[in-house]
């Protein structure tokens, strides 16, 4: 990258949305991989959904302008954590964190980089999972995603996870996470999608993302229901549709996590 391209890019600002609850095992590391990026033009939105473990008072030391930090005063869910984020968010980019996932150090450069030279709306990562055994971190195999969903291609494959995407600001207009228990997320991709947006993937690893139980990626079965529920309501999906969504959402997952 030219002098001139790099100056270019860091005129481009992004702002980081980073819902919490009760990650106190973790946050550290999600924080500190958001300030070590190699990008310098961020801003960090950390929204505390009311915590009852050391999360707030480890936000709360952390010193630096560029992190805004919000403290709930009653826990509202990670979907409105996410809305606020977004309603708050200033810059020409939105990205998104999980408190208990951490990115490469490059990610943000990468992938603004990436968006900003091929006029991309909405952009992704392949992953690396994880699971905390022992208080140890599990690096799991690399999950390499297709190189680009529209709507009907996602509605069969949910691999992407929210802590790997940027968003371009503008193309999220009025849309928001729905408040529904888990899955929130796939029906915010949905919403986007459906507008007719491709999500477009930068062929590299910059995530690394903790399979709990309430990730869609996790293969947990009781999350059948919730897809189903918002297949059947912000979706639209017909009977036979949805089923279709369904199977092929659980065959992916098992391709890439096995049966859990």
């Amino acid at each position: 990258m030219n002098l001139h391209n790099y100056q270019h890019l860091n005129g481009i600002s992004v702002d980081i949305i980073m819902p919490n609850y009760n990650k106190d095992k973790f946050i550290k590391d999600s924080i500190n991989s958001v300030i070590s990026q190699t990008y310098n033009n961020w801003n960090l939105i950390i929204i505390d959904d009311n915590s009852n473990d050391e999360s707030k008072k480890i936000i709360s030391s952390y010193e630096n302008d560029k992190i805004k930090k919000i403290y709930l005063s009653k826990n509202k869910g990670v979907a409105f954590c996410r809305n606020l984020g977004v309603r708050l968010s200033k810059s020409q980019y939105v990205a998104f964190i999980d408190s208990d996932d951490y990115w490469s150090s490059n990610k943000l450069k990468e992938q603004i980089s990436f968006m900003d030279k091929n006029n991309y709306d909405f952009t992704y990562t392949n992953y690396i999972p994880f699971i905390l055994k022992n208080n140890n971190k599990i690096l799991k195999k690399e999950i390499v995603l297709p190189e680009f969903f529209n709507y009907e291609q996602f509605l069969c494959n949910t691999s992407i996870i929210m802590s790997s995407v940027i968003l371009r600001k503008s193309i999220i207009g009025l849309k928001k996470f729905p408040k529904v228990k888990i899955c929130e997320d796939y029906s915010f991709k949905c919403k986007i999608l459906k507008k007719g947006i491709i999500a477009t993937k930068i062929n590299q690893n910059l995530t690394f993302y903790q399979i709990s139980k309430n990730s869609l990626q996790s293969n947990n079965f009781r999350n059948v229901y919730w897809v189903w529920h918002i297949n059947k309501k912000y979706n639209r999906l017909t009977f036979f549709k949805n089923l279709k969504s369904l199977l092929f959402i659980i065959i992916s997952s098992i391709k890439r996590y096995g049966i859990k």
